[in-house]
């Protein structure tokens, strides 16, 4: 089986490609620059090209059983106008020129994974959220909609869509714990505003079976919500890291508006958050080996 991967040199990708590779896939890694020093795992090749523009690149797209989309500028930063339609662009450009790459080919059976997010849903305070709930009205719901939107063109018989809606993946070589533990080991962790805001999360090794769980599966199809079903208040977040990390709890919260002021747009963002369940993928026999943040954390910073 062979798989085409956008955005495989990140975090996410490089987790997902060394279990692709552990399973027998062989691997194509798109990346905008081939890099001496860069070395990927046994299975995987890079193959040059920038996944926002047109290119030759596109040629080789249909020769695989499995595409899976990661690309994606980050959203962990100060939003500028640059920045947003960075974030914008990279997303669905990047997804267009994928569905364009299939467009014209005849294929035979092609599983197309499109990773979206959980920020599709927008902000709902306490609201539990499933794959059947409607989605939001701020920037990166907007994203994730018309994200969303462009890699169903591709739906077609023998092109199956997967809608991926991940969490925070927490992991041991980057992600959202590579910016949270240096804070803690210097003591200077602490709760986000109030603290009640809800972070729906999931562990690097779930996330990657779940991919593979999905390619198995050929009658699954449409969204699923790629998150831990025990989803944390931010609060309870802090409590647990500070007692994993073995550090005490010495600052006081961040004030919001002191959030807002450093992140601008994006402070809100962490300050209010989304409770969102696995339904679909509990429903289809999916079991998480990291249900709860507790052990989740352990294993990985342990």
């Amino acid at each position: 089986m062979k798989a085409f991967m956008t955005g495989g040199t990140g975090f996410v990708g490089t987790v997902l490609t060394k279990s692709l590779t552990q399973k027998g896939y062989k691997v194509t890694l798109l990346t905008r620059k081939i890099r001496g020093e860069r070395s990927v795992p046994r299975g995987a090749i890079l193959l040059e090209g920038d996944p926002a523009k047109a290119g030759p690149w596109q040629g080789n797209v249909a020769d695989h059983d499995v595409i899976i989309n990661l690309a994606g500028a980050s959203i962990f930063t100060r939003w500028t106008k640059r920045e947003k339609r960075m974030i914008r662009e990279t997303r669905i450009l990047t997804t267009k020129n994928l569905v364009n790459a299939l467009s014209d080919r005849r294929v035979d059976e092609i599983t197309f994974i499109s990773t979206s997010a959980v920020g599709y849903y927008g902000f709902h305070g306490d609201e539990e959220l499933d794959e059947t709930c409607g989605t939001g009205s701020d920037f990166l719901a907007s994203v994730a909609r018309e994200w969303e939107a462009a890699a169903l063109e591709v739906e077609r018989p023998g092109v199956r869509v997967l809608l991926c809606r991940l969490g925070i993946v927490l992991g041991r070589n980057g992600g959202a714990l590579g910016e949270i533990i240096p804070l803690f080991q210097k003591g200077l962790g602490s709760r986000l505003g109030d603290g009640q805001q809800w972070l729906s999360w999931i562990h690097e090794d779930d996330l990657a079976r779940l991919y593979l769980f999905l390619m198995e599966r050929r009658e699954l199809s449409g969204p699923f919500n790629c998150t831990a079903p025990g989803a944390v208040r931010n609060k309870d977040l802090t409590k647990v890291m500070g007692e994993v990390l073995g550090q005490p709890l010495l600052m006081p919260a961040v004030p919001g508006f002191m959030v807002r002021l450093i992140k601008g747009e994006f402070g809100t963002v962490l300050l209010k958050g989304q409770k969102v369940l696995p339904k679909r993928l509990l429903e289809a026999g999916f079991r998480f080996h990291f249900p709860d943040l507790r052990g989740a954390l352990k294993d990985i910073i342990g």
